[in-house]
């Protein structure tokens, strides 16, 4: 299975089928891709911020992917005419391949057009599998203590964890994230896409790997990693 960062919290996971996490790829100032290049068969929204639900619509719409997100957040996508399946927390659901779940995320969730934020639904998160491996996206989230839960119902081969601080956790709670969910590959994200959430990864990675059993990967904007 192939991880490609994107940027921000966008990642790109190829296996026996292609998922697409939050692709925010217009307007991003760090990433390396076009919208127009990528063809995932799901794509998991984790929120209705526009700096994760982003392209969704415009690369559901010619890709032809299931959005899949909380039920109005995906409710929403719906009515922008592109093929959706609604879930929420605690729930799972088999697509093909890729079983997935969402998991909880303490954040807010609403889209903000010409007038008043629409609101979305709850924030969540994803543990997915793919090709045999078990993966997390946490999305935009605080740490919570039931993250120890999400490790131990489903034990974790990769993270995908927020580190930026302001807005998600930064790298001293998402440290203790790690102790918690106990997976064995972190993966930081959400971090230097501006200046309000520059981190230094390598600091969080030495870090990580000093006081945990797990290893940090960190990516660069289009760098992938095989796991």
């Amino acid at each position: 299975m192939k991880v490609t960062f994107l940027g921000h919290a966008a990642f790109l996971l190829e296996g026996e089928a292609t998922v697409l996490i939050d692709p925010f790829i217009t307007g991003n100032p760090v990433t390396t891709v076009r919208a127009e290049d990528l063809h995932p068969d799901l794509i998991l929204v984790s929120h209705g911020h526009g700096d994760h639900l982003g392209d969704t619509i415009e690369i559901a719409k010619r890709s032809g992917a299931t959005v899949v997100s909380v039920f109005e957040l995906a409710s929403y996508c719906s009515r922008q005419g592109v093929q959706v399946h609604g879930m929420h927390i605690g729930g799972s659901h088999q697509f093909g391949p890729v079983k997935v779940k969402l998991t909880p995320a303490w954040h807010g969730s609403g889209l903000i057009t010409n007038g008043p934020a629409e609101y979305l639904g709850t924030p969540c998160g994803f543990v997915f599998t793919l090709d045999g491996k078990t993966i997390y996206h946490a999305g935009d989230t605080g740490l919570f203590g039931d993250m120890a839960m999400v490790g131990r119902l489903h034990p974790i081969d990769l993270a995908l964890l927020p580190i930026g601080d302001n807005f998600t956790m930064g790298p001293e709670d998402a440290l203790e994230a790690v102790h918690l969910i106990k997976p064995n590959l972190v993966i930081p994200m959400h971090y230097n896409t501006w200046p309000l959430i520059e981190q230094d990864p390598q600091e969080f990675k030495r870090v990580v790997e000093a006081q945990t059993p797990a290893r940090v990967i960190i990516l660069a904007p289009g760098e992938s990693y095989e796991v």
